[in-house]
């Protein structure tokens, strides 16, 4: 629909700090990580993750969906309830035909799938769960969802590895634009704190080895980082056309006004090393906003904690901003929750619009010399902010940004 404004009404997060965007906030600008010794990744050579408690999820869910589903779908089922919830809006009593759903994950049931190859070397295939191959689709985070709050619009899974997540609010967006919905629920979800991911992402050499010091491992732009720390988290947004919102007495959080997407063609794992798909895809949201570099006023960066991807994306914020804006890193608190990251950033970014505030990042004590970017730390800085940019990018060379305004 030409014209036509895409306005957040609602968030839901469930990440490593607790249920809720307000137990979410205020932990990041505590700037606290979540980050601690995992028992189940014991032995390991990396041994601790970010992982959301068992407690919560277990009191929000019924028995039957704990059984049946994995656990990125958990925290994408509760989270969607939440957002549903802060938009004021009703399962059953809309048009359930024109709600879709979009969620994105990166890689799904990687412990399932170890317990299924356990019975398989054992010769025990009886003990194969019944569920074992639907709980293992990734786009079975959007079909529950869909099942839980009664949405029948299209119902799609995205998968742009560590992008994933911002992707899918692109394409939700894309989906009330062309008319195919009025309500639409986009985010992602992803837990992959289990002994396959730490052991795979390991051996790449992605992840932090800081065992003694869990919660200084995630250190963004930092001199010491080593790499990231991996969490489980899930982010849900309410998307409506601005028009829509207002005719049902919707609050509008913030505005979605650009999204761009881009791939570098260039390597599996590695980013291109002049941030040029990176770059293309900052500038193709701010194009579709209709905003110049000189309109953002503060970016959430992907900013993961890894010595090539922090250096990459700095050279990427000098490349297309002049001067870039006062610049966070949330993973420095929640830790990489893959999939699910662009999503809880683009939560974060809606939270800074409305509380004109920047969370810190956390463990920068020694800014990299010639990274050179305005990195807030130590406390939350208050700042007026009209328009934020969120950075997501992904192995496979996925690059994804979007564009947020004040409404």
């Amino acid at each position: 629909m030409k014209g036509a404004q895409t306005v957040v009404t609602g968030i839901g997060l469930v990440t490593p700090a607790g249920v809720g965007a307000d137990a979410t906030w205020q932990r990041l600008c505590a700037g606290a990580p979540t980050a601690a010794t995992d028992p189940g990744l014991a032995g390991l050579p990396v041994d601790f993750s970010c992982r959301v408690g068992d407690g919560e999820l277990a009191a929000a869910l019924g028995r039957g969906l704990r059984w049946r589903t994995d656990r990125f779908i958990h925290l994408a089922v509760i989270a969607a309830r939440e957002a549903v919830r802060d938009a004021g809006l009703t399962p059953g009593e809309w048009a359930g035909e024109r709600v879709g759903v979009v969620i994105g994950v990166g890689s799904s049931s990687r412990d399932t799938d170890l317990r299924t190859a356990g019975c398989l070397a054992s010769g025990t295939y009886q003990k194969i769960s019944p569920t074992t191959v639907p709980r293992a689709l990734p786009n079975m985070a959007a079909g529950e969802v869909a099942a839980d709050v009664g949405a029948k619009g299209p119902g799609l899974g995205v998968s742009t590895a560590c992008a994933s997540g911002a992707t899918a609010i692109g394409v939700g967006r894309q989906l009330l634009l062309g008319g195919m919905c009025d309500i639409v629920l986009v985010g992602g979800a992803e837990s992959a704190c289990g002994p396959l991911s730490s052991a795979g992402f390991w051996k790449l050499g992605a992840l932090s080895t800081r065992c003694h010091d869990p919660q200084g491992a995630s250190r963004p732009f930092d001199t010491g980082r080593d790499g990231f720390v991996l969490a489980e988290a899930a982010g849900v947004l309410v998307l409506e056309r601005a028009a829509h919102a207002r005719a049902r007495g919707g609050r509008a959080r913030a505005l979605l006004s650009g999204f761009g997407a881009t791939s570098d063609a260039y390597h599996p794992t590695s980013p291109h090393p002049e941030g040029e798909g990176a770059a293309g895809a900052v500038r193709q949201a701010l194009a579709e906003a209709g905003l110049a570099p000189g309109d953002v006023h503060h970016v959430n960066a992907h900013a993961t904690s890894t010595p090539l991807n922090d250096r990459t994306e700095a050279a990427v914020l000098h490349r297309v901003f002049r001067q870039p804006p006062p610049v966070t890193a949330t993973k420095s608190v929640l830790g990489h929750s893959l999939g699910a990251a662009g999503a809880v950033e683009a939560a974060v970014c809606v939270l800074s619009l409305q509380h004109q505030s920047v969370h810190p990042t956390a463990n920068l004590d020694t800014p990299e010399p010639g990274i050179d970017l305005d990195i807030v730390t130590k406390a939350p800085r208050a700042c007026r902010m009209d328009t934020v940019l969120s950075t997501s990018f992904g192995f496979g060379g996925q690059n994804a940004a979007l564009v947020f305004q004040a409404v």
